[in-house]
């Protein structure tokens, strides 16, 4: 949700108001504003805060930068995916482009010289993450909702998120990848895509303490009540069940699982796009190989690239975000009828670990 203060938010130097930005103090603050798309990305936006944070990166007069979402609903659903698609389907626009300059910026988030911290309050998915998990200071709340859907709509996590992945406990961020599955803000903790849990109305004060100057740390703003993740309490059967590297396998092991949340996931995974979840699958294992979170952009640009050319992410976009019938044909039966070399020549020019 935007955090209100008298604040005179403008749009930056690319000239869109889809993205508004403020100085408070010596605070650079962030306001995206497309609330009734909670806030979906577009080129101008992009290009918009790559150019302000240029700017505040070497202006001495700035010492952090805060991100919000305009509206209640959330800080960011990610990428207009259903502009992407109409452009794919048109020929008109380049959505290569569109996924190279928002890697861009996300990795120059990653990067960023000063403090950028990012209020992920409410709906916090796919270019969203891209645009608040790099921060170095990452807050979510008790209304946080964060997801990498993407292989519900025929396509892979993406901007970068499969480095973090990769890298979470056990194999959750496995479970997450392929299933596209929703966490709160505890889970979201533990998983290495937040720092702190903090209390919605809590974020004005802390706005208010950045532009102060002061910068807290995550222990300074945690709350004893917040609830354990609940993922930590599964790890059991999804340590067991996403071990390894054959998607078809791991299915299999959900379904026969005695534990009721293996089977859902099951039945989650069967739903999604079969090339999808064994692309998401190798991609992860990838990049828990790879170097760098550079390296994991490339690949994400690389494989982009490779479902243009032959992919489910037309049809998954149709059924879930246009038609909304939720009835995809995807171009696999199952995920035992994605033929290895398929999923193989997606990687074709992507870095080797």
């Amino acid at each position: 949700m935007s955090v209100e203060t008298d604040v005179d938010f403008r749009p930056g130097p690319v000239a869109t108001d889809e993205v508004l930005f403020a100085r408070q103090g010596p605070l650079g603050r962030i306001r995206l504003n497309r609330p009734r798309a909670i806030n979906a990305l577009t080129q101008g936006m992009v290009a918009s805060m790559q150019a302000q944070l240029e700017l505040w990166a070497g202006d001495d007069a700035v010492t952090a930068v805060a991100l919000e979402g305009a509206g209640e609903r959330g800080l960011c659903a990610g990428g207009d995916v259903r502009a992407l698609r109409a452009a794919i389907l048109s020929g008109e626009g380049d959505p290569v482009a569109f996924w190279h300059d928002e890697y861009v910026l996300d990795a120059a988030i990653a990067r960023f010289p000063k403090p950028f911290v990012a209020l992920m309050d409410g709906i916090v998915m796919g270019g969203g993450l891209g645009l608040s998990a790099w921060g170095s200071l990452r807050v979510v709340t008790e209304r946080s909702r964060v997801a990498m859907p993407e292989t519900a709509i025929g396509f892979f996590p993406d901007v970068g998120m499969l480095y973090l992945l990769a890298r979470a406990p056990g194999e959750l961020g496995t479970h997450l990848a392929m299933t596209g599955a929703t966490v709160g803000g505890p889970d979201a903790v533990h998983v290495g895509l937040a720092d702190v849990v903090l209390e919605s109305p809590r974020l004005p004060a802390l706005v208010h303490e950045l532009a102060d100057g002061r910068l807290p740390e995550p222990w300074e703003l945690r709350d004893d009540r917040v609830p354990p993740p609940a993922l930590a309490s599964e790890r059991e059967w999804i340590d067991e069940c996403y071990a390894g590297d054959d998607a078809a396998v791991i299915l299999e092991r959900l379904r026969e699982d005695p534990a009721p949340a293996a089977r859902e996931a099951a039945e989650v995974i069967a739903s999604r796009s079969p090339l999808s979840v064994a692309v998401t699958l190798e991609a992860l294992r990838r990049a828990a190989r790879l170097d760098t979170p550079e390296d994991v952009f490339a690949q994400d640009l690389a494989l982009g690239r490779a479902f243009l050319g032959g992919s489910d992410f037309v049809e998954g976009v149709r059924a879930v975000l246009v038609d909304r019938d939720h009835d995809p044909r995807w171009t696999h039966a199952s995920l035992a009828d994605v033929p290895p070399d398929a999923v193989l020549r997606m990687f074709a020019a992507a870095p080797q670990p």
